[in-house]
């Protein structure tokens, strides 16, 4: 990369938190302090976080891990659905209260969604939990929502202006737009949603982010009526984009991309049921946007590779991606709609986990090349 294309340097940061204050224990006892790392020059990444409803708490784990590792520095963030909600309230408590903010405000959020969630039919009986854990798929409430679903349309099977959606009124108590807006220089803030008239993504900047956004980008139409937006109507921004990658590298800026993902790219086994069938299709609609993304990037980066384009009108990207297929495939379609505080606590348990090997065994990799096994998008 040439020197003029390359990313402004950001001031060496010292080791981990985590390290830091082992040493200040150690010390404090009289005992030796451990060994602390060299400085090292903190890496920019943008983040691009998939939706995939309460799985968005994966995300959730992955954000905590990411923020406690102050070598890190965020200047943008890309999401779509649960994603989209995660990036706002990551990027609102950035600007509240910088990195700790930005994890207390995510668990104030996830906090929420179990507490609005667990008033919703879509539970477990206690005798059903014990036989089918968080996979509600064979439960009597799911089974009636997803005839009703199928046979109705949300315009049918609620006629009436008022629509209840738990979404609306935990976004309405976590969402302070004053604070998401205050700062022009704040974290780079983009939401995708689905415009239904012209079949195009469209991408809501920091500065036009709002509650109705936010649920608009969350919008299953088989459940929720459209969401109007300057007169114009918008579904779950995930059929076109989820999450939109191009906003993160089209105005410059770091040269990393961390996708969290959720959905699952590869299932070994052939699904044969109707849920299994359905949980499929869900998987492969909501991936194809993003995998389209992949393969264009990844075209460019061979052409300059080729040295048939130039830069810097072209950019070297590099791709990077925390996930955990081999746990997120357990998961049927129906726990998207689980908000169980213990189900929730163990997906944040398991992107925790994912971002702490990602960070032990590629953080030396940001802003020198790509990690991500491309092969797996083509």
């Amino acid at each position: 990369m040439d020197d003029e294309e390359r990313p402004k340097e950001l001031p060496d940061v010292p080791a981990p938190a985590a390290a830091r204050d082992a040493a200040e224990r150690a010390e404090a006892q009289g005992g030796t302090a451990p060994h602390i790392a060299k400085p090292v020059k903190a890496r920019r990444v943008n983040l691009a976080l998939q939706g995939g409803g309460t799985h968005g708490a994966f995300t959730w784990g992955v954000l905590e891990r990411l923020l406690e590792d102050d070598r890190l520095h965020i200047d943008s963030v890309s999401g779509t659905s649960a994603g989209g909600l995660n990036a706002a309230i990551l990027v609102q408590g950035l600007a509240e209260g910088g990195r700790k903010g930005a994890i207390r405000a995510l668990e104030r959020l996830w906090r929420d969604v179990a507490f609005q969630l667990a008033a919703s039919p879509l539970q477990n009986t206690p005798i059903e939990k014990l036989l089918w854990g968080y996979d509600l798929t064979h439960s009597v409430a799911y089974q009636a929502f997803d005839f009703i679903t199928r046979a109705f349309s949300p315009y049918q099977f609620n006629p009436f202006p008022i629509e209840y959606n738990p979404l609306r009124r935990v976004i309405a108590d976590q969402l302070d737009l004053a604070v998401l807006r205050r700062d022009p220089k704040a974290v780079k803030l983009f939401i995708s949603a689905t415009n239904v008239r012209t079949g195009k993504p469209r991408v809501f900047t920091r500065m036009e982010v709002d509650a109705d956004v936010l649920m608009a980008s969350a919008c299953l139409p088989q459940i929720f009526r459209a969401v109007e937006i300057d007169g114009e109507a918008y579904w779950d921004g995930g059929y076109l984009g989820n999450p939109a990658l191009w906003p993160l590298y089209h105005e410059g800026g770091a040269p990393d991309i961390l996708m969290v993902q959720i959905n699952a790219i590869m299932r070994p086994e052939l699904p044969t049921s109707p849920a299994d069938i359905t949980n499929r299709l869900n998987e492969i609609n909501f991936n194809a946007s993003l995998m389209s993304e992949m393969r264009a990037i990844d075209f460019v980066q061979r052409l300059l590779d080729a040295g048939r384009l130039e830069q810097p009108r072209y950019r070297r990207i590099f791709l990077h991606c925390i996930d955990d297929e081999d746990r997120m495939r357990r998961f049927k379609l129906s726990t998207k709609l689980n908000g169980d505080w213990g189900f929730l606590q163990e997906l944040r348990h398991f992107g925790y986990q994912a971002a702490d090997r990602f960070l032990l065994e590629h953080f030396d990799d940001l802003g020198r090349e790509s990690t991500l096994d491309i092969k797996k998008y083509l």
